[in-house]
């Protein structure tokens, strides 16, 4: 599979029935800035480019929103019951990211894609949702080069502290992506590069 432009990946994800049931099921919530983000995109395109013949599973489908009225927490533990009712199912994972600083200690993002733009990997940086007719938008902050060439590596938010590098390298250990696609290069630092190695700043899928 050669994948080499947003449209590629926006064209497997609209052929995917399973990605656009859900999609079409946070879509019907009418969530302000939404988007199904993370793994969701993340290990859809990786099992393609590994020629897997089945989904590999993501621990949560993370939904996230932009909502400066309605900070309350509460609020996202709705959200997630709605879309329990409407595909029980699925690990459902609902955060509005107007109050992810807080929790996070950061200064507040302006959006949700700004959000994501600040994920810990390239990789991760993405986003999915579906208009009004159903059609599919992609957004990626970090363009989707890492991706396609299975190449792990922080995002210039995390790559610039150190603090956060350190939450990156446990992350990455932890998550151990190359046992299960094995073709990925995972990118320690900018200096130093694993084929096998075995996160709280928004770490998402």
């Amino acid at each position: 599979m050669n994948l080499k432009k947003e449209k590629d990946i926006v064209e497997i994800i609209q052929q995917d029935k399973w990605m656009m049931e859900l999609l079409k099921a946070v879509g019907s919530l009418n969530l302000p800035d939404w988007w199904i983000c993370a793994g969701f995109v993340r290990a859809k395109i990786w099992d393609v480019l590994h020629g897997f013949d089945e989904r590999t599973p993501t621990p949560d489908i993370d939904v996230i929103y932009y909502d400066l009225i309605n900070v309350e927490e509460k609020t996202e533990k709705k959200y997630e019951e709605m879309l329990k009712e409407l595909l029980p199912t699925i690990p459902w994972s609902v955060k509005n990211q107007a109050r992810m600083h807080v929790a996070n200690n950061i200064p507040p993002y302006s959006s949700a894609v700004d959000a994501i733009s600040k994920f810990p990997e390239t990789a991760t940086a993405l986003g999915v949702r579906v208009d009004d007719e159903n059609n599919v938008q992609l957004t990626a902050p970090h363009g989707i080069e890492d991706l396609v060439n299975m190449k792990v590596k922080p995002t210039p938010y995390f790559g610039e502290s150190k603090d956060r590098m350190l939450i990156y390298d446990k992350r990455i250990k932890g998550k151990n992506w190359p046992s299960i696609w094995d073709k990925i290069e995972v990118l320690v630092d900018e200096k130093e590069s694993v084929d096998n190695e075995s996160g709280s700043t928004n770490l998402l899928g």
